[in-house]
């Protein structure tokens, strides 16, 4: 989840649809935050969004009554509380199903779509955000050592994953799942920031994959107007 001092971005109000009992407190350059509005996006699942940034206090405040932590995605569902981007997914899934089944209904399936979501949570995006963290950092506080293991970590999750999506369309299989919503910002944000080498062609393929699907592409839009934020300086593609 991201921090509410991540959030230190100019507004910007999407299109969204009416408001309704689903409200989500977000941030659309956020990965995390991207994870479950893709969920939102797959079965077109009508939300308010509640956008969280400095010019918006009064959002930052509703955001810090229900959830103290002050972390972020959140979504309010009526009288329920859900933190954590993953488990919203569930939580639409059980409470507003759509066509787009993303947990499978057969349990070893979804087990496998479990740990896939673990993987990219874990081995891409953990250490992609080390190395984001570091770069934010005064220079005299910096961390070679971590960043150097950091970027270790990344390499051995791309071969990891290299081999794993040798004739898959998705992380796990033909359909689209929970897995594919981590996969698609962490793989995003995680290429900026330590580049997939080209020898790793199945998991480059696979993240052109995502960044077409509709609604990792509808995200990515949404977040351009605050690329020029991003602490390494965002790369003139995607």
């Amino acid at each position: 989840m991201a921090d509410i001092d991540e959030a230190t971005r100019p507004a910007v109000r999407a299109s969204m649809p009416e408001t309704t009992e689903l409200k989500l407190y977000a941030h659309p350059f956020s990965s995390y935050c991207q994870k479950a509005l893709i969920a939102l996006y797959e079965n077109e699942t009508r939300f308010e969004l509640r956008m969280l940034d400095p010019e918006n206090p009064e959002t930052m405040a509703e955001l810090e009554a229900v959830w103290p932590f002050r972390k972020f995605p959140v979504l309010i569902d009526g009288e329920r509380t859900i933190a954590e981007a993953s488990i919203i997914v569930e939580h639409l899934m059980l409470h507003h199903p759509g066509p787009v089944r993303l947990i499978p209904e057969d349990p070893r399936a979804a087990l496998d779509v479990r740990f896939m979501d673990r993987f990219f949570d874990n081995y891409v995006a953990t250490p992609q955000m080390k190395i984001i963290f570091d770069a934010m950092r005064e220079e005299a506080n910096r961390d070679a050592q971590v960043v150097a293991e950091a970027r270790a970590m990344l390499e051995i999750a791309y071969r990891w994953l290299d081999a794993r999506m040798a004739g898959r369309e998705w992380a796990c299989g033909d359909e689209f799942t929970l897995a594919d919503c981590a996969a698609g910002p962490f793989l995003f944000y995680a290429d900026w920031t330590h580049p997939i080498d080209e020898e790793f062609a199945n998991v480059k393929a696979y993240r052109a994959r995502l960044l077409a699907r509709p609604s990792f592409a509808r995200a990515v839009d949404e977040a351009r107007p605050y690329r020029k934020f991003f602490p390494l300086g965002a790369p003139d593609r995607d």
